[in-house]
């Protein structure tokens, strides 16, 4: 009887398993009839909600956080919001680890703000952070810049938020600005999350579903609160909004505009992050206001030597015995040298991620210089080169025959006049043959790590070498295409001054000269004398732009390109925000190879509608 009953049940469970299997085969096929499309899930129950966890979605029962795009594409769509916050869950981890061998620079630019009655909120004071992350097993980071008074064994929350010193003074702690990159980088789950789809939404070209995020009432301390866009193809997180719940005594948590971009396929990676606070309605009082900027770029940095070298084919020349072939004369031998110095930090600048790769704003400098060159009869030994760092201060400098000027430099000018009157100063150096840098020819003076560079290289001329560029520059630039065009080059002079008290971190060089001196414009100053008098009121006359205005930058491979925007109607004062921080609102698109000759597609961060408030972009 026991054999016979153990018989029964072996059987019995044989055919649970089968009819299980044949359940499994149905539902794996079921997408052919279900919706196609998320959207349809989201018409359909709009008032859906994924706070309660659920079964894993149909056909992921195989897949497994860190899994490749190319088997993301496998897994059936998903026909329900509880499958579709699953999907982006594991959509999540996979990009934490995907990004956590990558060490991408990070930069903050904050400016406090004060009321002023006819332009709104303006910079009172500014402060600028610049560093490496790590994003391996925690988010950390090394910074470029000395830190003054920076304490040994602070904690991690002191430093993600900022704190209240002894003497009531608040400190910015620069990761906190970063930290937003990912909702929750160890704990983003239903455990710890109640998500609520809330509506649909297009950003740029990419259709997107919203849902808001809450912790949980036992998640703890630092939780995401907020809002979050996600794209409706492979279901990733496209953009964060809102800030971190439940902060500990004497700390703060700022607000933050997180977004990223589809720069390579299946992923799309943290790009920029806008931070605001304040209130200047009448009565409200601040305990802080301000409005920062954080870019990161950097995520593909080549690094050491590269492994193809060994495989290039080579090909032995012919023996040149003419006399140009012999030995340098001193002269010669001289310029070798320096532009071995040159190419050795040219090099070392764009390793580390502070300067841009050749590109299409390159030359957009280039033919300003060329224009300046050839209507002044200038000619030199080497052609002159320019290049763009990537980071936001205002400077310029020159090593050898290469201009460097920043991206932030480039992107509050006016028009070509004023990129002008920049490019001539340094040209000028070049003329005079006030080189400097010979000493980066040895190599050794190369080997020191990224978050040094600024205490290892600098380019800064003596006063004396400055007036007398100064002096050279403004007589070429009145024998250029340029002279008519000087009056606009004058009154961005006279707006930096009145900004420049105000723009201290902004306006601090870090390789080159100032262009300030306490608080007190010297660099080409001679033109503001007969410009036009700055008005604030005459929408017309745009004297600078707000940042982000002109160049934006490619987070994964460092390009840079001029902003392509419509212009935009001022309408006020206020709209016209010269040196400012403002929003982003990058179009967002998806990666398409075909769409860029480098391989590498980025939407424009337009970092807001009145960058392209001023005259046109200069051309050639």
């Amino acid at each position: 009887m026991r054999k016979v009953t153990q018989d029964v049940t072996n059987t019995m469970n044989w055919m649970i398993l089968a009819l299980l299997a044949v359940t499994m085969t149905a539902v794996a096929q079921q997408p052919a009839s279900a919706p196609q499309n998320p959207q349809s899930v989201a018409a359909t129950q709009p008032e859906q909600t994924a706070a309660q966890p659920s079964a894993a979605p149909s056909g992921q029962a195989q897949s497994a956080p860190g899994q490749s795009p190319q088997a993301q594409g496998s897994l059936a769509p998903p026909t329900t919001m509880d499958q579709v916050v699953d999907r982006v869950i594991m959509r999540e981890k996979d990009l934490i680890k995907f990004l956590s061998p990558r060490t991408p620079i990070v930069e903050t630019y904050l400016q406090n703000l004060t009321q002023d009655p006819q332009l709104g909120p303006i910079p009172q004071d500014d402060h600028y952070f610049l560093g490496r992350m790590d994003l391996s097993d925690t988010i950390d980071r090394s910074d470029f810049l000395q830190e003054k008074g920076k304490g040994e064994g602070e904690g991690m929350e002191k430093r993600l938020l900022g704190g209240i010193t002894k003497r009531f003074k608040f400190q910015y702690q620069p990761l906190g600005f970063s930290w937003m990159i990912f909702a929750d980088r160890n704990e983003f789950d239903r455990q710890h999350y109640n998500f609520r789809y809330a509506r649909r939404e297009f950003l740029g070209d990419v259709r997107c579903l919203v849902f808001d995020l809450t912790p949980k009432k036992d998640a703890g301390r630092g939780r995401f609160l907020g809002r979050i866009w996600i794209e409706d193809q492979d279901f990733n997180i496209v953009r964060l909004n809102g800030t971190f719940a439940r902060p500990s005594r004497n700390s703060y948590y700022y607000h933050m505009d997180s977004w990223r971009l589809n720069l390579i396929p299946g992923y799309w990676v943290p790009a920029y992050i806008y931070s605001e606070e304040g209130d200047f309605t009448a009565g409200a009082k601040n305990k802080i206001a301000f409005k920062a900027q954080t870019r990161m770029w950097g995520y593909n940095l080549k690094t050491g030597a590269a492994n193809d070298e060994l495989t290039n084919i080579r090909v032995d020349s012919v023996k040149d015995d003419t006399p140009t072939a012999q030995d340098a004369t001193p002269l010669a031998a001289e310029r070798q040298w320096q532009q071995q110095a040159e190419d050795n930090v040219i090099e070392r600048l764009e390793r580390a991620g502070l300067l841009a790769p050749e590109g299409d704003v390159d030359k957009i400098l280039q033919t300003v210089v060329n224009n300046i060159e050839i209507t002044n009869n200038i000619e030199l030994p080497r052609p002159v080169r320019t290049r763009v760092l990537t980071t936001s201060p205002l400077e310029t400098f020159s090593v050898g025959n290469t201009i460097v000027v920043s991206r932030g430099l480039i992107d509050v000018l006016p028009d070509e006049g004023s990129l002008a009157m920049v490019l001539s100063h340094e040209l000028a150096h070049i003329v005079l043959g006030h080189n400097l840098g010979s000493q980066y020819a040895f190599n050794d003076r190369m080997l020191f790590s990224d978050e040094v560079t600024y205490q290892n290289l600098g380019f800064k001329h003596i006063p004396e070498e400055e007036a007398a560029a100064d002096k050279k520059a403004v007589e070429m630039l009145k024998a250029s295409p340029y002279a008519q065009k000087l009056d606009s080059a004058g009154l961005f002079i006279k707006a930096l001054q009145k900004r420049a008290p105000q723009l201290s971190a902004l306006l601090q060089a870090h390789l080159g000269n100032n262009i300030t001196e306490n608080g007190t414009v010297t660099r080409m100053a001679q033109l503001a004398n007969s410009a036009p008098a700055l008005d604030w009121n005459k929408l017309d006359q745009i004297a600078a732009l707000p940042l982000g205005g002109r160049v934006k930058l490619n987070p994964w491979d460092d390009r840079v390109e001029i902003v392509k925007a419509q212009p935009v109607a001022i309408t006020s004062a206020r709209d016209k925000m010269p040196f400012e921080v403002t929003p982003f609102f990058p179009r967002l698109s998806r990666y398409s190879v075909a769409s860029t000759p480098a391989a590498t597609t980025v939407a424009a961060p337009t970092a807001t509608a009145t960058t392209a408030n001023a005259s046109p972009t200069p051309t050639n």
